[in-house]
């Protein structure tokens, strides 16, 4: 299969890149820097060009705090690039992949929330995302929108490198106790994504770790497996308040039939660890 990857330069994109070309498939990889998927016009080009199969959309504004300050950006590459993307697709007669998030939901459940539970986005992230999640599968009938979770992989920032780094820089950290998801390694849904490509199972789907943590239980771990001495401290959301609003329980589960089902974010978390000490 011929797979078109977009935002193949972000975290998730390159482990998109990745896991398509080990099952061999081809893969046109387009970074930010040829193809700004805001430009819709080269978007039409570039696809109607490369022909492909399938594309997978990973470019996207995952900046959670700065799409506040933010949101016409954010609302451009989230939403309106990503209805762009997946009408490129359509003309070229090829499906679509397109990641979302658990922020979609106002945290509010007392359950893992399922695909037709009805989203209510606290932040400009969170509703920016939803309006992707709208104009994609308004632009294409062949659509994968993809819910994930608290995504951490090797090629990106994210909360373990920050967590590792202020664990030995400073020894003791505070991490909030009372926001509850599933820690997601963007290897395994990466592989899940190119998966989902094999089969025609359109629509909506929640793809994230098995299990769930806070944030607070996602740093002990860490510390835990990486060996690292650190004091690790929790507090409320109320005491360490941030520009854009989290659920706080963005727990996803599934009613799919034949759903994708993750290692659980324990493991996630060795692999990330193991892939890191490769890399270094």
């Amino acid at each position: 299969m011929r797979i078109l990857v977009t935002g193949a330069g972000g975290m998730l994109g390159r482990d998109v890149v990745r896991a398509a070309e080990f099952v061999n498939h081809e893969v046109i990889a387009l970074e930010h820097s040829d193809l700004d998927v805001t430009d819709a016009p080269r978007v039409q080009r570039a696809v109607t060009r490369a022909a492909p199969d399938a594309v997978i959309n990973c470019a996207a504004w995952t900046d959670v705090d700065g799409a506040e300050a933010n949101p016409r950006p954010a609302e451009r590459l989230n939403a309106t690039a990503a209805g762009t993307v997946a009408a490129a697709a359509a003309y070229v007669g090829a499906p679509v992949v397109h990641p979302s998030t658990d922020y979609v939901f106002d945290g509010e459940s007392r359950r893992p929330y399922i695909e037709s539970d009805t989203p209510h986005p606290l932040s400009v992230y969170g509703a920016t995302k939803l309006a992707g999640e709208h104009q994609v599968a308004a632009a294409n009938p062949q659509h994968f929108v993809v819910r994930s979770s608290w995504l951490f992989g090797a090629n990106g920032r994210n909360f373990v490198e920050t967590m590792l780094r202020l664990g030995r820089e400073l020894g003791e950290v505070v991490v909030v106790r009372d926001q509850v998801g599933c820690p997601t390694y963007t290897g395994h849904l990466a592989d899940a994504l190119v998966r989902l490509l094999d089969g025609d199972d359109h629509g909506l789907h929640h793809i994230a770790a098995g299990g769930a943590c806070s944030w607070f239980e996602f740093a002990v771990e860490i510390f835990e497996q990486a060996g690292v001495e650190c004091r690790t401290l929790s507090c409320t959301t109320e005491e360490f308040p941030r520009p854009a609003r989290r659920p706080a329980y963005s727990v996803l589960g599934t009613e799919r039939d034949y759903a994708f089902y993750l290692p659980d974010w324990q493991n996630g978390l060795r692999s990330y660890l193991a892939e890191r000490a490769v890399a270094r």
